[in-house]
Formats: C-alpha cells, structure tokens, sequence
C-alpha cells in the first residue's frame, strides 16, 4: 500500500514538471505566435525534463520502498520479541521520521515489557520474588543441586496484623519492605559466615505476612539454627514507621533436606508445619520439623476435616446447666454448653475441638450455629411458659468481632426471642479489654432485657473502676475461690469480700463449681445469690433440663435434697 502511494506521488510529480517544462519553453519560443511548431518544439524539453524527473523520483523511490521493506520486516521480528536490535541505517537515511518512530515504539515496549516481568515475578512490594518465582527458581535449583544437603526456612511474623489495623496499609507495606531488607541482609552474612557451596539463597513472599528462605546446598545443617536466630534478631528490632515505632517478631519452620521432604513441595510442607507449631508455642522461636510434628499436623488436618463434617451433619448439640436462687430454690438460669455428638468417639467436650475450630476458623461458623440455636431455644421456652434465663459465655475471639454480637442481636429479633431470657458470660479478663464498640453492642442487647454476667471473678485483672463501667448485672465467682471454701480460711474471708465487693456494685453474686451441701450452706451464709455445679445438677439435654426444672417446682427443700444428692 505505502509503494502504490509513493509510486503515484512520483508519477505526479514527473507530470507537474513536465508541464512546467513545456509551458516555459513555449513562452520562450513562441515569440507571442502559437503554432504547431512551437507547441512541437516546447514538447521535446517538456518529455525530457519528466522523463528525468521521473527516473530521479524513481531511485528514490527504490532506495524509500527497501527501507520500508526492512522496517516491516524488522517490526515482525519485533512482535516475535525482538526487542533490542537497532533500527537499520537504511531506514534511518531513506525515513529519518520512521527510524525515530521506531526507536521510540521499541523503547516504550521494552519497558513495558520489564514492568510485565517485573510484576508477574516479583512482588511490588518487597521486590522479592513472589510465589510463583519462588517456586520455579526454587525447583530449579534444587533438580541442579541433587542429593545435596539444604535447608528451607518458612518464616511467618508476628502481630503484622495489629500494625496493619492501627497504623494503616500503608504503614504496613513500609513495614513488609523493611522485613525483606533484614532478610537479604541476613541471608548476605549468611554467604559470608556459612558455607553454602555455590548456590546462593532464595528469598520469596508467599502472601501476606509469610516469607520462605531456601538454602539449596546447605554444607553443615547445623548452620540451619544459626541463620534462623539470626532471622529472629534481625526481625525482633523495633521497625521505625512514620507513625511510630513498632515491634513486631516471626516465627519460624525449618525442614531440611533430604530428612524431611526431596522436592519443594515436601519441604514446604515440613517447614509450614513446624512454623505452625512454632508459633503455637509462644511465638519468636524457630522450630524444626520433626515426625511428632508430622503426627500433630495429620491429627489437625483430620480434625478439621471432622469439624467440617459436623457443622454440615448438624452433631454439635447444647445441654443446659441450671443456676438456682438460695433464696427462694428456684431455677433462675441455664447455662448453655456446647457439645459435639461425634459419630465414633460419642459425646465431646469443648476441650477437646475448640481450641483447632478457633485456630482454623471454623470457630466462627460454630458460633453462628450457636447463635441462631440459642435464639431459637429461648424463643421456644418463652412460648412454653419457661421464664429462665439462658446464659451464653462469650470468648475473647468472639468479643472482638463486633459482628458477632450484632449476628445475636439481629437473630434474637428474627426468632421473636425476648432479650430478659438471654444472659450474656464472659471472663473478666476479656470484659476489661473489650472494645468500646462492643461495649456498645452489649448494651445494645442489655437495653433489650439481656443480662451480663462477668465469670471466672476473682483470677482476672480488672480493676473495680473498669467493672464500675462495665454494664454488668452479675458476677459469677470463680470455681477455684469454691473448691477450698469450705477447709481454707482465708478462701472463706475472701469469698465474703468478694461478695460485698459484688453487692456494692449493685450485681447479684453467683458460685460456680459448686459440689458439695456444705458450699452450699457456706455460701447462703456469707450473702452469695445463686449457686451453678454438679453438686446442684450437671449439664443435661434441654428435655432432661426442662422435666428438672419443673419438678422442682420453685420450692426450697428440694433444692436442697437435690444438692444432697
């Protein structure tokens, strides 16, 4: 197409010059007399002058059309990824304005093409490799290094989360890029101090807070704990960010090669591993993988597994356990417990699976069950009559998701449950700590009946000035003040105070872990309201609670009997 436009620009052209040609040589011929002889005679130098200009305009033309030719050609070299040759001096003499517009389309996707690789390799914001370059740079050097000794580090930080929630992103990216500069250094004293052989060592971010080392030819594996303290050291020092100093520290898992996993993956395995047992340890240490570990993490993965089955088998079920009134030996409460109806191993207690549902997750989901369960039970016991309160503990995790308490609230609504038959439980410790947003969602609740409860008083750490602002209306004593109640003195004296101290504060005192008659007698003398334990009833099927409570019947020498029993 661009030679059909030149050939045609120089067949014009040769036209325009000839006629020029022809009409200055008739002017100067015709001596103002126009014949056929002067129109013969201005035609020879009108043919001949085009004719030249022609055969000019046609070596142009030729020398135009091969630097066309080679610029296509190139370009198509170009768009196989040849980036990096130079523009032909052809091209550059015949089209100077190509030759310029080529060297600045080569430069502009040369670097668009670095920013490409640069951003499918590498993390934009440690500069560090990312997974998917890890794993391929990590593979590969492995498969070079063979059977040679290693060692894989999976370092995972500590409280990352924290600086992220209260400094901001932002602040938590200049934390992560500062953590990647530790770690190059440290892996550069590493070579310094270590012999690696010749494979210098990896360095990738997974994702989040998590970073992998690989050292592909570890000479002396006992190397592996001196660059692992050195990792911890380094990442211990306080960060300095715009908005303040932060301290935050990593855990890490360590698998070597060849004793705990071949291949990349097997070692990314063992070091994740041991990294997750390091942490459930305490935090800022480093652990070896180990077969123990190995053991641990299949028993996890097979709970979890179990835990996901439950939730959608509907196995986790509440038995109630009744609080009665000294006073008047009425049920005045119930405490909702969880439990887990397993298919093989029976009834579970909490101890046994909440500490992993809470770890994987799935805590979270449980709860949800508990939520809605609850909501539903105290609608239907509102409907039979049963004016009992059902008391539901709150743990830590759970208070700390404000959404949590407004999932309850908003089931409550939903089910037509009536707030005064719900109680809310929670440590002391975590009442002391709670957030002012929770706060706000608890007395949310309380301005709809619910009552809240503070339980295990007497271990925690709350001052009486953070309970004055708390909106509490009991207080449960913990059950370690009533297993020596009744043989220490000095439990009995402060028990008593405690229970002035709960008075004073204008809440109701409850004992739990009550197992025995003569706590119960001890603790109607010193002014305790309410009593929870085995010596009263156990925990029981919400039937089994409901046919107890009614035997009852509100009358005080039952109660009592009951507690003989």
């Amino acid at each position: 197409m661009q030679s059909v436009t030149l050939k045609s620009r120089a067949v014009r052209f040769a036209f325009y010059a000839g006629g020029v040609a022809f009409f200055l040589s008739l002017l100067a011929t015709a001596n103002g007399n126009l014949s056929a002889d002067s129109f013969a005679r201005a035609l020879i130098p009108a043919i001949v002058c085009a004719t030249m200009c022609w055969a000019s305009t046609q070596q142009a033309l030729a020398t135009t059309a091969e630097a066309v030719d080679k610029a296509v050609d190139q370009l198509a070299e170009a768009a196989d990824g040849a980036l990096d040759r130079r523009v032909p001096n052809e091209i550059r003499s015949a089209v100077p304005q190509l030759a310029t517009a080529m060297d600045r389309l080569f430069g502009q996707l040369s670097d668009n093409m670095e920013n490409i690789q640069r951003l499918a390799l590498f993390d934009p914001v440690t500069a560090l490799a990312n997974r998917t370059n890890f794993r391929a740079s990590a593979e590969r050097v492995l498969a070079e290094a063979a059977e040679q000794p290693g060692a894989l580090f999976f370092i995972d930080l500590d409280r990352f989360k924290k600086v992220n929630d209260t400094h901001g992103h932002a602040c938590g990216d200049m934390l992560l890029a500062m953590v990647a500069d530790r770690l190059r250094a440290v892996a550069d004293r590493a070579v310094a101090v270590v012999d690696i052989d010749r494979y210098p060592p990896l360095i990738g971010r997974l994702a989040g807070d998590e970073f992998t080392m690989l050292f592909p030819v570890l000479t002396d594996q006992r190397d592996a704990g001196w660059i692992a303290t050195q990792v911890l050291d380094a990442l211990a020092s306080p960060f300095a960010l715009p908005s303040g100093e932060v301290s935050i520290g990593a855990s890490i898992g360590i698998a070597l090669r060849p004793d705990h996993g071949f291949t990349l993956h097997d070692l990314m395995r063992s070091a994740d591993a041991a990294m997750y047992h390091a942490k459930s340890d305490g935090r800022g240490r480093f652990e070896f993988y180990s077969e123990t570990l190995a053991a641990e993490l299949a028993e996890r993965l097979r709970l979890d597994a179990e835990l996901r089955a439950a939730l959608d088998n509907d196995e986790f079920i509440l038995v109630f356990q009744p609080q009665v009134a000294l006073a008047a030996g009425k049920v005045v409460a119930a405490e909702a417990l969880l439990r887990w109806q397993h298919p093989t191993d029976g009834l579970r207690l909490p101890a046994t699976f909440i500490g992993r549902a809470e770890e994987s997750g799935l805590m979270i989901e449980i709860g949800d069950w508990a939520i809605g369960r609850v909501a539903r039970t105290i609608a239907q016991w509102a409907a039979l009559g049963v004016e009992t309160r059902l008391a539901v503990n709150i743990s830590a995790r759970q208070i700390d998701r404000v959404d949590f308490l407004l999932r309850l609230h908003a089931a409550m609504r939903e089910a037509g449950a009536p707030g005064r038959l719900l109680e809310l439980e929670m440590n002391e410790t975590v009442a002391a700590h709670a957030r002012t947003d929770a706060i706000a969602a608890i007395s949310m609740l309380r301005e709809d009946g619910a009552k809240i409860a503070i339980d295990g008083f007497g271990t925690g750490l709350s001052s009486v000035a953070r309970l004055r602002q708390l909106p509490i209306d009991r207080i449960k004593l913990d059950r370690s003040l009533i297993a020596t109640i009744t043989t220490d003195s000095s439990t009995r004296l402060i028990a008593g105070a405690l229970v002035g101290l709960i008075h004073g504060l204008g809440c109701e005192a409850v004992a739990e872990g009550v197992e025995t008659p003569a706590q119960v007698d001890l603790l109607r003398v010193i002014g305790c309201d309410a009593v929870q334990g085995f010596g009263i009833a156990p925990p029981m099927a919400e039937v089994d609670f409901l046919a107890w409570s009614a035997a009852l019947g509100g009358r005080a020498p039952e109660i009592r009997r009951a507690s003989l029993a």
